[in-house]
């Protein structure tokens, strides 16, 4: 009899996160029961995960992966999963995320003990701690006293459904311009504003434009740089096919969780073919190295530098 896996997560069902892991347990010959929501409000997808794990009998399961937000799960149901093996996607940390990364509140709060708590009780209740790189590992260990033996490290991938090595025409008025893309959420470890600087300083170079895709607040206004809100995903693989170069960072070298983490979009831009920069740190190494065709690495932090490496790639291009 193949083993029952519950498969638990709060974010829509359709994360590229979740059917990556879904599709490697099915790999594995497990049986999987899914247990998540499609919905697009993240309060109504918990309730429906809390709603229904109320009412799952324990007799349907022999092992239980929970993926994104583990730390909203595991301690209100372990009551639910003991005696059962138990793994999580320990993606993020609330309190590195909340407390370091988009400083909500400060260390020492309420709310900072709060989500170290969480974060700690999570793991040590896990048989199997997944994350997404070693950098990120190792910092779980340190910091929550993960023990080695139940860490296990899966990196992001891309769908190559939609993100596939393909050509694009430029736009007519582009045709001998040098296209420099960059897209994100812009949350703050991301580092927008150091690609915002270094296009500023490379704004007299009537031939390079720079696309930002991303919900960017502090816009510095330049002919140079074309804003794009946001876009669907196809229309997103249009534009990376368009570019000569993308940005992929982190750039921002303040926030520690940069340097432990290997951006979405790196995936994205090396499943496209792209050519690519990204932040020097020992996250991006893991998988990407200089030797590499189409791959560079720059000072985190420093637009100066970053600005340097657009303009030597685009003289390799010439």
């Amino acid at each position: 009899m193949r083993e029952r896996v519950l498969f638990i997560t709060t974010k829509n069902l359709d994360y590229l996160r979740n059917t990556q892991e879904i599709n490697l347990l099915k790999k594995q010959g497990k049986e999987v029961l899914i247990l998540g929501s499609y919905d697009r409000s993240y309060i109504k997808r918990l309730c429906y995960v809390y709603w229904k794990l109320l009412l799952l009998s324990r007799k349907k399961f022999d092992f239980v992966f929970v993926g994104f937000a583990p730390q909203l799960i595991v301690p209100f149901f372990f009551w639910k999963f003991r005696g059962k093996r138990l793994g999580i996607d320990f993606f993020i940390s609330l309190y590195d995320t909340m407390i370091w990364d988009r400083k909500k509140w400060k260390d020492g709060s309420f709310f900072a003990k709060l989500f170290w708590k969480l974060d700690k009780n999570t793991i040590q209740k896990a048989d199997v701690v997944i994350a997404d790189t070693k950098a990120h590992g190792e910092y779980f260990v340190k910091e929550f006293g993960l023990s080695e033996e139940k860490l296990k490290v899966l990196y992001l991938e891309a769908d190559t459904k939609i993100y596939k090595k393909r050509k694009k025409e430029k736009k007519k008025e582009w045709q001998d311009k040098f296209i420099v893309l960059y897209f994100g959420s812009i949350l703050p470890l991301q580092g927008v504003d150091i690609v915002l600087k270094s296009a500023q300083i490379l704004k007299e170079k009537k031939d390079i434009q720079f696309v930002i895709i991303g919900p960017v607040k502090e816009k510095i206004e330049s002919e140079s740089i074309l804003y794009i809100s946001w876009v669907e995903q196809e229309e997103l693989a249009d534009w990376i096919a368009m570019a000569d170069l993308c940005l992929a960072g982190h750039f921002n070298k303040e926030i520690e969780k940069a340097k432990r983490t290997i951006p979405g979009k790196a995936y994205i831009y090396h499943a496209m073919g792209k050519k690519m920069i990204l932040g020097e740190n020992l996250a991006n190494h893991e998988l990407f190295e200089e030797e590499q065709e189409g791959i560079y690495f720059v000072e985190m932090g420093n637009p100066q530098k970053l600005a340097e490496k657009v303009m030597e790639v685009k003289g390799e291009e010439k």
